[in-house]
């Protein structure tokens, strides 16, 4: 599918297929209370309604597993990750109560016989580890080298602690809260390893920081073929983070999805641009269609700039004109006009 892309290791989690030659895959966590079923089983229907096709949840303690039991009930289709720390027990029990991968780092467990029933454990059940290094948890043992190279050499102890006992079915992760650094570790992690690689900036910071930062490092090492699945990492609500995944896969080319142009308005703006992209936006959550939507501020951009657009959008003095592939297909009042737009997207949409 991507010529260029590096073929890793092929890993399965859950239903869900990762490296290899997969599309790549989108993850996100939820920031809910895991012991609030309730609470968490809505924001994991947010998240898959969104988009989101692997989906994290904090283990934290006994508790949270038995939560999970009931939210492995509720989404037995949607691949459910368990975060889990130091604790070697509630990995064995995550594994037993049916999670599709954990993400566990080895050094944090205290002695090896426990790595090895974790191994064990995961073997049995076909579950994958995700292992890794980000920039607050570096071994103290690295913190003379230069902050890339730390990163590399403790995720690739990790990775080697679980090859001595012979397990491989490994998904690595490096993350810095610099993009740059996030850039060079995972280029340096490529060519040392055939593990499919986890990609995010972590600690990004709220939505306009992380946006930046994630976006940064993330398109250029999935340009250079880099990267098997992806995590944008945003203080605030997770479902933010599916749908700047989507946009920055569908905006290189690496996933099938609508294209919305608009305008920047200016002073010859006709319509209310915030409120028109705002409506279609919720209106092409999820959609997949190969489509480019135009919403142009006036006549001026709106024929030109939208003219290869498959439905557009454009305001005039009196309301505004609707136009497919170009051509003008309507011309109508302010009343009217976007009544008309989303009754021909809907139709577009369902085609």
């Amino acid at each position: 599918m991507y010529p260029d892309r590096k073929v890793t290791k092929q890993v399965r989690i859950g239903p869900c297929l990762v490296g290899g030659n997969n599309a790549i895959t989108i993850q996100s966590m939820t920031n809910t209370d895991t012991k609030d079923v309730y609470s968490t089983t809505v924001q994991i229907r947010q998240l898959v309604s969104a988009g989101c096709e692997i989906v994290r949840i904090a283990l934290y303690d006994m508790e949270c597993v038995e939560a999970f039991r009931k939210l492995r009930k509720a989404f037995h289709d949607v691949p459910l990750v368990g975060d889990i720390h130091f604790d070697y027990k509630i990995a064995l029990k995550a594994i037993e109560a049916g999670i599709d991968k954990i993400r566990l780092n080895p050094g944090n467990i205290d002695s090896n016989w426990k790595i090895l029933e974790i191994v064990k454990a995961a073997k049995e059940k076909g579950i994958p580890i995700r292992v890794g290094a980000n920039s607050g948890s570096i071994n103290k043992r690295f913190q003379q080298l230069s902050n890339v190279d730390a990163l590399v050499d403790s995720a690739l102890e990790q990775v080697n602690i679980l090859e001595k006992y012979g397990f491989e079915d490994i998904v690595i992760a490096v993350k810095s809260s610099n993009p740059l650094e996030t850039i060079r570790a995972n280029e340096q992690l490529s060519i040392k390893t055939q593990h499919p690689l986890h990609l995010g900036v972590t600690e990004a910071g709220p939505l306009r920081q992380s946006l930046v930062k994630s976006t940064i490092a993330m398109s250029h090492l999935l340009l250079k073929g880099i990267g098997d699945t992806i995590r944008y990492s945003i203080s605030g609500d997770p479902v933010e983070e599916v749908l700047a995944g989507q946009q920055l896969l569908i905006s290189l080319g690496l996933r099938e999805g609508v294209n919305l142009v608009s305008c920047p308005t200016c002073a010859r703006t006709e319509i209310d641009m915030a409120y028109y992209t705002s409506k279609v936006n919720e209106m092409l959550k999820g959609i997949k269609k190969p489509l480019t939507i135009a919403i142009m501020g006036c006549v001026v951009n709106g024929m030109g700039e939208g003219k290869h657009a498959d439905l557009g959008i454009a305001g005039t003095k009196n309301g505004g004109v609707i136009f497919k592939k170009g051509e003008i297909y309507g011309k109508f009042n302010r009343e009217t006009l976007f009544l008309e737009f989303e009754k021909e997207l809907k139709k577009l949409l369902d085609q």
